[in-house]
Formats: C-alpha cells, structure tokens, sequence
C-alpha cells in the first residue's frame, strides 16, 4: 500500500490540527450559506404580491398620471403608485395611456377607446 503520511508523530499531529482547522472553517462556511440561502426564502415567501395594476406617476409637485400599467409590468418606471381594478378601469376610460407593452387594457375588457370623448380630446392636444 502506498503511504505518503509523514513517518513521525509530530509532523502526523502537525497535518490534523491543519485538517481539523480546515474543517471547522468548512462546516462554518456551509452553516453561512445555509444560513442565506433560508433567509432568501423566508423573504420570498414573505414578500408581499405585487398590486394588480399600478399608475406611473409623473414628476413635479403634483406628478401626474402618466400611464397605467400590470403591477408586474417592467416598464414601468420607478414614481408609481397601486390602484384597483376599479380605479385603473376609470382611468383607462378617461383617457389615461395603457402601457404598449403589458397591455393592461386588454386585460380589463377595454378595447375600444377610440369613441371615448377624453381621448378624440386627447388626442386634438
């Protein structure tokens, strides 16, 4: 059998306190990471859902309405605000842009604004 352990005894303890050191520095790097890896969960479970729909708010004092959109839509941008599904209805048939990309109209049943008076208004401006 091929032994390539040093012959003597002090060389022999030397290698297991490095080992055993290496090991508790092991198992503390694993207890870390297990540590994370169950706080990510917690938080993903406990994180709150994303509202329904959410209005992209302008800037200024008063930030203006500018779009509605999903309230998982990526487009939109970082001034924002929920509202419901009531409210964001209201809004998109009021003359309110819906987002091109989530398309939050066609998930609420409004196809057809064209007819709407707030838009041809709108749209004159």
């Amino acid at each position: 059998m091929f032994d390539d352990l040093p012959p003597d005894l002090d060389r022999l303890q030397t290698l297991r306190v490095w080992h055993t050191v290496w090991l508790q520095r092991i198992d503390a790097k694993i207890a870390a990471l297990a540590r994370r890896q169950t706080e990510e969960e917690r938080g993903r479970r406990n994180r709150p859902a994303p509202p329904e729909w959410i209005i992209e708010l302008g800037i200024g004092e008063r930030r203006p309405p500018l779009q509605i959109h999903t309230g998982d839509c990526h487009m939109a941008g970082k001034r924002h605000r929920p509202v419901d599904r009531d409210e964001a209805r209201r809004l998109l048939t009021t003359g309110l842009k819906a987002c091109g990309h989530c398309r939050p109209d066609s998930l609420l049943g409004i196809t057809d604004l064209s007819s709407s008076p707030a838009l041809t208004a709108a749209a004159a401006h």
